[in-house]
């Protein structure tokens, strides 16, 4: 029989690791909102602007691919515990 900590422990688990995708997707996506911008704008200086903001737009984009990283592991780390 489990210990009767074991459920809220998983279920706290769960949630930090659906928080660390989301952070994931959101920054990603942040970033490459932000790359993309210049090729789309319509206005000459909103290209100046997004195109001065290209390394912040690299930078979202790598802390994206990090927390997904970092969630890829946790749940293969948690896969290989379960029988």
């Amino acid at each position: 029989m489990p210990a009767p900590l074991d459920t809220p422990r998983k279920a706290t688990a769960s949630k930090a690791d659906k928080e660390v995708l989301f952070k994931g997707v959101t920054c990603a996506l942040i970033g490459l909102v932000i790359l993309l911008a210049p090729y789309v704008a319509r206005s000459a200086s909103v290209r100046d602007l997004m195109g001065q903001a290209a390394l912040v737009g690299w930078f979202a984009l790598v802390l994206g691919i990090a927390f997904g990283v970092q969630y890829g592991l946790r749940r293969a780390k948690a896969g290989r515990r379960q029988p």
